[in-house]
């Protein structure tokens, strides 16, 4: 009889032999997850060093206009905001600055060898560029602002993401338009050009040709690198002080025409009002509050920065007024950054909170001596009845942020 004491040699192999293929497979587990380990460490190291990435603790971001999901269920990428209420300066990151909806179902995937740029119709010798053929030529680098006429604040907007997030600003590298129209001859009686890009849906828009010979760019970079493919890569138009809509992406043809044409791009951005189309075109003069705007909350009494962003289409801020009493009285904030021409500025003003409820509003004044109107100013230009007040054109109307006594910021027009 068996010594139930004793070890069993049988069951000791046997024993022995399942503790092995533990270990085998404790091992091949432990082996499989330091090549994770491995595999994601080297995944990091490529994010940091490849292009590099920003802190877990930033979250700011862009989201679509009026919550729509975008793309939608059928493929489109519809408008999406920038969050102005995190901004500091001037420049909008490439990563967050603010797209509109793309002609079609995609954004075009182009190859820059393949790309051309087209330059025909009314000139003496029609020319066509690749990208690397402009990239030898002269170029400026400027800052300028883009802003969609959708930019337009509502009493339901919660946030100035809501409210402006359709309007960036970046630093932009091209060749003067001009430089080609001259070097393709312009000839006498052209009066427009037709830009157009390479989307699935081509959009396309009518530029005065006097604005064209002015200040617009054909760009190929943006804030110190080729366009990004949602900006239009690998050339943008840009036409500095126009709504978003003139700011071609994806450019590949311009032609110089005589007269204005319906184009695309065109229709519902015209009006037989010459007082609305006058103030369909160029954007401004304008500015809004980011810090506190709608959505922040302030600690108690004491000293705040209030801080924001003025703009015009027509040239540089001259100033901008600050009114923490609803405007009844209005005063003079500091300018932070330059005031480049069509270009974001940044203003700041020094503001002690006593704690009682009060509106925050600002206005901007541009070089040329044009200011920033409120909405009820609006409403009497355009003879609506004060119950209302319907904004035509660019919406460039003054924006109020309420402050709570508890310190919460929410929207004045509410």
């Amino acid at each position: 009889m068996s010594n139930p004491s004793k070890p069993n040699r049988r069951g000791f192999l046997k024993g022995g032999t399942a503790l092995a293929g533990l270990a085998a497979a404790g091992g091949a587990k432990e082996a499989a997850a330091q090549a994770t380990n491995q595999s994601a460490a080297a995944k990091k190291t490529e994010e940091v060093i490849g292009y590099g990435e920003r802190s877990r603790f930033i979250t700011s971001k862009r989201y679509p206009v009026a919550g729509r999901h975008s793309p939608d269920e059928f493929g489109l990428m519809f408008h999406v905001l920038t969050p102005l209420q995190d901004s500091v300066g001037i420049i909008t990151p490439s990563s967050l600055h603010y797209f509109a909806t793309h002609r079609g179902s995609f954004i075009p995937d182009i190859d820059p060898k393949e790309h051309r740029l087209m330059i025909h119709g009314m000139v003496d010798r029609p020319l066509i560029f690749s990208v690397d053929e402009l990239k030898r030529l002269p170029y400026v680098t400027r800052v300028h602002f883009i802003e969609c006429l959708g930019n337009r604040a509502r009493a339901a907007d919660a946030t100035v993401q809501d409210t402006h997030g359709l309007t960036s600003c970046a630093e932009w590298t091209g060749v003067p338009l001009s430089l080609l129209l001259k070097e393709a001859g312009v000839q006498q009686g052209a009066a427009w050009i037709v830009a157009e890009g390479a989307e699935e849906v081509k959009g396309s828009s009518s530029i005065p040709i006097n604005k064209a010979m002015d200040d617009c760019m054909v760009c190929y970079a943006m804030n110190g690198e080729p366009i990004r493919p949602q900006q239009g890569f690998p050339l943008r138009l840009m036409v500095p002080g126009f709504e978003g809509i003139y700011q071609i992406k994806y450019l590949r043809r311009i032609k110089v025409v005589d007269r204005h044409y319906l184009t695309y791009d065109d229709y519902g951005h015209i009006t037989a009002d010459p007082k609305a189309a006058a103030l369909t075109n160029q954007i401004g003069p304008k500015s809004v509050i980011t810090y506190p705007s709608g959505g922040h909350k302030l600690q108690g009494p004491g000293f705040y920065e209030i801080s924001g962003l003025a703009w015009s289409g027509a040239g540089a801020v001259r100033g901008v007024d600050v009114s923490v009493n609803g405007g009844r009285s209005w005063q003079a904030a500091e300018l932070r950054t330059p005031a480049y021409p069509m270009a974001h500025t940044r203003f700041g003003f020094h503001w002690q909170w006593d704690g009682q409820p009060c509106t925050l509003m600002s206005r901007c004044t541009d070089e040329l001596g044009s200011v920033q109107p409120s909405r009820q100013e609006v409403g009497k230009y355009w003879n609506d009845p004060p119950e209302r007040i319907r904004v035509r054109g660019n919406d460039n109307t003054i924006q109020p942020w309420k402050v709570g006594a508890d310190g919460g910021v929410t929207n004045g027009l509410a």
